[in-house]
């Protein structure tokens, strides 16, 4: 599961002294860590016996993967904002910190690639016009799965539909 590789990366890290890694995956581990509390949260209001919360409040890697890509997301923001603020000191610690959450999450779809599912759905679909749009940009999503950004899908469906 990711959320061990996660965890293994940070010992190793630990034992080598590399702080920015720790930094980093410090402070990834304990956002998992809160999204696992709060999922056991929701749980034990279902009145789910306690000895098994602790195995259904675990993240699956999809879930994991999704935190990992929240993050990454937040990162990006940050540096954006760092550097039009003239903090690059800050900016380039945030790219660091990027690069190595970057490793667990999954790799980026190419255009080609994308541009086929796109595709693919447009045709399992039948839609050809606009009021289509959402519906196969919420399929697109739902196939790519972290491997692409919003922005990107749309920018190929709004060019399939041109």
């Amino acid at each position: 599961m990711l959320k061990e590789k996660i965890n293994e990366d940070l010992t190793a890290a630990l034992k080598s002294g590399s702080g920015d890694i720790i930094s980093a995956l410090r402070f990834l581990f304990s956002i998992i860590k809160n999204k696992e509390l709060e999922k056991r949260t929701k749980l034990s209001k279902e009145n789910k016996p306690v000895e098994e919360l602790e195995k259904l409040s675990e993240l699956s890697d999809d879930e994991t993967i999704s935190v990992v890509l929240g993050e990454i997301k937040k990162h990006k923001e940050s540096i954006i904002q760092y550097e039009k603020g003239g903090r690059k000191d800050l900016a380039e610690k945030e790219t660091a910190e990027l690069e190595i959450l970057k490793k667990y999450a999954p790799e980026e779809m190419g255009e080609e690639e994308l541009r086929a599912v796109v595709k693919k759905k447009i045709s399992e679909t039948g839609g050809v016009t606009v009021k289509d749009f959402g519906k196969i940009m919420g399929q697109v999503m739902a196939e790519v799965k972290g491997r692409a950004g919003g922005d990107a899908v749309k920018k190929i469906i709004e060019k399939e539909f041109k």
